[in-house]
């Protein structure tokens, strides 16, 4: 894996674990991917991939900063404006501690439960 790879992925664990923190989140979406990981059946040894199609970490166009897109799903008796600002937030947090850069974070909730 390129160092750049590296950092990216290191960025959305550290992403995952800040919306993860956040009440009223009460988990990512699954993607398609994942959802096949979970079916698989598991060789011993094998651990599952901390990495998840709910959180995407992309340059900006012109390499100033960052875009994080997060996809959750959140708790039913929280406000959804009050829940996606303090993801945002957390989120932009974050990304300001681990690289000084500048951010911009998307949140698309896709259900409640």
């Amino acid at each position: 894996m390129t160092e750049r790879l590296a950092s990216s992925a290191a960025l959305a664990e550290a992403v995952q674990e800040a919306v993860l923190g956040t009440p009223g989140v009460a988990f990512l979406r699954p993607g398609l991917a994942d959802l096949l990981r979970a079916a698989a059946p598991r060789g011993r040894g094998a651990t599952a991939s901390p990495r998840s199609s709910a959180v995407r970490v992309s340059r900006d166009k012109g390499g100033a900063g960052r875009h994080v897109e997060v996809y959750v799903v959140l708790r039913r008796g929280h406000r959804t404006l009050d829940v996606t600002r303090e993801l945002r937030a957390a989120v932009t947090e974050t990304l300001d501690r681990l690289t000084g850069e500048p951010s911009r974070v998307s949140v698309t909730v896709t259900g409640r439960v």
